[in-house]
């Protein structure tokens, strides 16, 4: 069951963070750290009412956030579908225990449709530079990459940015 978060989940929803930080580490992947994502992060996604939880027996296992909100550092970017309303995914989790079973695409499933519903023209997201599995996974989906950001908090390499036309 996919829903959305609550503020009493934040210490469990900083869990699947903080397991997935450590399993990428050790596949040398520094995309993110002690200091990001964070719990005043997740906080104002839920008060946003924009941050999803995967649920399953009770237990968390993943996470995604769909905003209509765009950073800065996505300006810059040739977007495909310049024009119209958008959604942004970020801080999309599988808590290490889970992954390899098709979480990531039932996240990601849901908040293209829930874009859909909302009729949004596009899907816009970032993902790192260093971290090929991720990059692999959205341009299966149909993900078309598009240019790179920086986001000097989290890594000095690059994230790419990619859309998916929703129409």
């Amino acid at each position: 069951m996919i829903r959305r978060a609550k503020i009493l989940e934040i210490p469990k929803i900083l869990s699947i963070t903080r397991a997935c930080t450590e399993n990428m580490f050790s596949k040398n992947i520094i995309q993110w750290n002690d200091s990001y994502p964070n719990a005043a992060v997740f906080t104002k996604d839920i008060i946003r009412r924009e941050l999803y939880v995967l649920e399953q027996d009770q237990n968390l296992q993943g996470i995604v956030v769909l905003t209509s909100l765009k950073d800065p550092e996505y300006e810059d970017i040739r977007w495909l579908c310049p024009e119209g309303s958008h959604g942004y995914v970020h801080r999309l989790a599988v808590h290490p225990d889970f992954q390899r079973k098709g979480l990531a695409g039932k996240l990601m499933d849901f908040v293209e449709e829930e874009a859909r519903k909302m009729r949004m023209d596009s899907i816009r997201l970032d993902t790192f530079s260093q971290n090929p599995g991720n990059q692999r996974f959205y341009e299966s989906r149909g993900y078309t990459r598009l240019g790179s950001i920086y986001l000097p908090k989290q890594s000095n390499f690059p994230f790419y940015c990619y859309e998916l036309p929703l129409h």
